[in-house]
C-alpha cells in the first residue's frame, strides 16, 4: 500500500466514522474486490488486500487509536510512548512538530524508517530503549478463533542458563501479520513482540474478520429447496436454500466468522458458496425422470 494513502480514504468513511459505517463501508468494498469475483485482476487483489489493511486497524478500537495519534507509524505507538517518558517529553515534541494525520511522519526530510532504526536499536547518539525481541507464532484458524498459549524460552545477550521460559497468550481474532507486545518492565530483559502467523486452511478462506467456504449441494436440493448443513468454526449450522438456487450463489451467515481482535464478541461474517453435486451412478428410472424433464424443457423453449 503507498504509505500516503489514509485507511479512512481508503474505505471512503469519514475520519469520524462510526464502527457500524467503517464495517458497512469494507462490506461492500469487499464484495466487489473479492477474488473470487474478479479473477485474475490484479489491480483488484491489491485494492482488496489495502481495504483488509485498513479494516483491521480501524475496526479495532485499540489500534484506531494508534492511528488516528500517529498514522501509518500506529506499530510504533508503545516504542514512541516509552521514548518520549524516558526523554521527559522531548522526543514527544518531535512528533507533535511532525506529524501528519494518516500519514507517515517527517523530520526535515528525516522518515521515521531511519529514525526508528536510530533511536530504538540501541545504537543511536541518544540510547534510547532497545529494541524488542521479535518472536514468530504460528497457530492454526481455530487457535486465532478461540485464543490459545504457547511456551516460548527468551534467551538475553550473555546469559548462560538458557534464557527464561514463558507461556504467552494468543488473543482471539489475531491474524497473519499481528504483533503482541509483551512488556517486561525497564531492567535488563527486553520487551517481546509476538509476530504471528495463522496458517491456511483447507476449509475456509479468511478476509480480515470475515470467512468464506463452499458448500456442497445435491443438485436435486438445489432445485427443490432444502436445508443443508454448514460447517463453521463453532460447529454446524443449517442453510435454508430456496427452491432454485442457483449454483455458485453465495449466502452470507452474520457473526459466524473470526472474533476481531481485542473485541473478540464482535465477530465477522461467513460467507457460504453453494456448489452443485451432480448425480453418480443414475439408476434406469432416474434417467428415464430426466429424460422426461429434458423433453419437458426443450418443450417449453419451443414454445
Amino acid at each position: 500500500m503507498a504509505r500516503t494513502e489514509d485507511f479512512y480514504s481508503l474505505l471512503g468513511v469519514s475520519r469520524d466514522a462510526s464502527d457500524k459505517e467503517i464495517r458497512q463501508a469494507y462490506r461492500k468494498l469487499a464484495r466487489q474486490l473479492h477474488p473470487d469475483v474478479n479473477p485474475g485482476n490484479q489491480e483488484a487483489e491489491e485494492r482488496f488486500k489495502q481495504i483488509n489493511e485498513a479494516h483491521e486497524v480501524l475496526s479495532d478500537p485499540e489500534k484506531r487509536r494508534k492511528y488516528d495519534a500517529y498514522g501509518h507509524d500506529w506499530k510504533h505507538a508503545d516504542d514512541i510512548q516509552r521514548a518520549r517518558a524516558s526523554q521527559g517529553g522531548g522526543f514527544d515534541h518531535w512528533f507533535a512538530e511532525g506529524r501528519v494525520p494518516g500519514d507517515r511522519f517527517s523530520f526535515g526530510g528525516m522518515s521515521t524508517g531511519n529514525l526508528f532504526d536510530d533511536l530504538f536499536s540501541g545504537g543511536g547518539r541518544r540510547g534510547f530503549t532497545r529494541a524488542a525481541v521479535r518472536y514468530p507464532v504460528e497457530v492454526s484458524l481455530e487457535e486465532a478463533f478461540l485464543g490459545t498459549t504457547r511456551r516460548i524460552r527468551i534467551s538475553e545477550p550473555g546469559e548462560a542458563d538458557g534464557g527464561q521460559s514463558l507461556e504467552v497468550k494468543v488473543p482471539p481474532g489475531v491474524d497473519t501479520g499481528s504483533t503482541i507486545h509483551l512488556a517486561r518492565g525497564n531492567g535488563r530483559r527486553r520487551d517481546i513482540n509476538l509476530e504471528v502467523t495463522v496458517r491456511s486452511h483447507p476449509g475456509f478462506r479468511r478476509s480480515g474478520s470475515d470467512l468464506y467456504t463452499d458448500v456442497q449441494v445435491p443438485l436435486e436440493d438445489l432445485v427443490l429447496g432444502a436445508e443443508v448443513p454448514v460447517t463453521t468454526l463453532k460447529g454446524r449450522v443449517m442453510l435454508t436454500v430456496a427452491p432454485e438456487t442457483q449454483n455458485g450463489q453465495t449466502f452470507r451467515l452474520a457473526a459466524q466468522g473470526m472474533p476481531r481482535l481485542g473485541n473478540p464478541k464482535d465477530r465477522g461474517d461467513l460467507y457460504a458458496t453453494v456448489r452443485a453435486v451432480l448425480p453418480r451412478e443414475l439408476t434406469d428410472r432416474e434417467r428415464e425422470l430426466f429424460r422426461e424433464l429434458r423433453g419437458i424443457r426443450s418443450g417449453r423453449e419451443a414454445i
